[in-house]
């Protein structure tokens, strides 16, 4: 008798009613090969391989998808080649642009507000279900003085996002947006352990948290590792999982093989640690 494939276990996103993979697809390798910090360069996939990927995504339960303005043509090429949009929950962004081969930022409400209808238009949807403030660095600034939350609560409540939050780049920043959001993005890793202050705090109010650079930008790939678990991988990853609160980890994968793999060792890591 045959059985079904394993599905990677879902986790609450804080509370905002929404439900996420342990594992989300990051693209910015679909959109972007340029100012990039990956150890090896890399073309970018065709649309075939594109739905292949976003096809092994779906079969294995991955519900997330991560993108961005700044991740080049990563939002006009999901909102051509996804399929069964309601499926998904989308994350973009707001804040970073990148052009010429360059980073700008702007957080002011006009620009915002432009961004957000960009990224409907791009995606091809009526709604987005998550927006993420893409912080230069200048988290507590941000918060305090551009008006960008006012403007994505507004948006909120009209029903154009779901929810929204910050990719922080400060341990002070995150806590600061956990006051302000539904969600926060932040760094954690072996080599890269301070946010976990803020995964704490995210924790106890029951505030969502996607995890980025949880594999150090692909650097923990090949890099040796102690003890009797010699995976950098699955080691890296359980070391995400050990924290409660987090909701999904974040990785790129443009390679059927590469994803594969993330999905074993994210079910082989996530299963045995607290949501």
């Amino acid at each position: 008798m045959s059985t079904a494939p394993r599905q990677l276990p879902q986790r609450p996103l804080g509370d905002t009613g929404m439900r996420v993979s342990c594992l989300g697809l990051g693209t910015v390798k679909i959109g972007r090969n340029q100012g990039v910090k990956y150890p090896q360069g890399f073309a970018l996939p065709d649309d075939a391989s594109v739905r292949n990927i976003l096809a092994l995504c779906r079969d294995a339960g991955m519900n997330l998808i991560d993108t961005a303005p700044a991740y080049g043509s990563s939002e006009e090429r999901l909102g051509q080649l996804l399929e069964n949009r309601h499926d998904w929950v989308i994350c973009t962004k707001v804040g970073e642009e990148f052009q010429n081969g360059e980073s700008s930022f702007d957080f002011s409400p006009a620009h915002v507000r432009r961004s957000l209808e960009r990224s409907l238009k791009r995606l091809r949807t009526d709604y987005l279900d998550l927006v993420l403030v893409h912080s230069d660095g200048n988290d507590e600034d941000i918060i305090r003085n551009s008006g960008c939350f006012d403007t994505l609560v507004r948006a909120k409540e009209a029903g154009l996002i779901r929810a929204f939050g910050m990719s922080t780049k400060t341990v002070a920043g995150g806590l600061l947006a956990l006051e302000h959001t539904d969600v926060v993005m932040v760094t954690l890793n072996p080599s890269a352990t301070d946010d976990a202050t803020v995964v704490a705090e995210a924790h106890a109010r029951n505030k969502g948290v996607l995890i980025k650079k949880a594999l150090n930008s692909g650097h923990a790939i090949g890099a040796s590792s102690e003890g009797a678990n010699s995976d950098p991988v699955r080691a890296s990853l359980e070391f995400v999982y050990s924290h409660a609160g987090v909701s999904s980890v974040i990785i790129g994968s443009i390679t059927p093989g590469h994803l594969s793999n993330n999905i074993a060792c994210v079910m082989a890591a996530a299963e045995p640690f607290p949501g």
